[in-house]
């Protein structure tokens, strides 16, 4: 079976170097219809190129977050299937740009329903409360505090949580959640 160009970019990321991740990102920027698959082996865990897949995907979306647009649904029903490091920081960064583009004043691209919605609050506070590296905790902090503005139970209970960690977390976990807290 011949393997999609898209397998072909991604298993050419040899390593986390920024290099090899650009280029398959430029190769998705390219090919906006090979979105769905790039997705789909973000989520298949068991594939070995999902970390891989996870960390193009970010990059992509860091350039063009309206190519998500049409698969934000699909993708924020599954971000609760990611459990490695290496893909979750990257996932939550994707979500926090889902959501920071949700919420700007020329949003055209994501019309979330309420079961997405509870998923991205779902999955930050998950992510926020359980042992996770700082930078998937500082993007679950952002994307807590940007629904916390329509929210009042999320402001109220990001900033509990907030309260009750900052003193237990790393340097970088202490020193965000103290920014945060000053804007709660």
């Amino acid at each position: 079976m011949k393997k999609s160009r898209l397998i072909q970019e991604l298993e050419a990321v040899k390593n986390a170097k920024r290099t090899y991740r650009d280029k398959a990102a430029s190769y998705v920027l390219d090919h906006p219809e090979d979105i769905p698959e790039l997705i789909n082996l973000v989520f298949d865990v068991k594939s070995p190129l999902h970390i891989k897949a996870a960390w193009v995907l970010k990059l992509a979306c860091i350039e063009k977050i309206s190519l998500m647009g049409p698969h934000a649904t699909a993708f924020l029903k599954n971000m609760k299937l990611i459990v490695h490091e290496s893909a979750l920081r990257p996932v939550s960064k994707v979500c926090y740009l889902i959501s920071k583009t949700y919420f700007s004043d020329g949003n055209t691209y994501f019309d979330l329903d309420k079961e997405s919605v509870d998923q991205i609050i779902e999955c930050n506070f998950d992510w926020l409360i359980e042992e996770h590296k700082v930078a998937t905790q500082v993007f679950a902090m952002d994307t807590l505090e940007l629904w916390g503005k329509q929210y009042k139970w999320v402001k109220e209970e990001l900033k509990l949580i907030l309260q009750k960690k900052t003193n237990s977390g790393s340097k970088g976990y202490q020193a965000h959640a103290r920014k945060l807290l000053k804007n709660l």
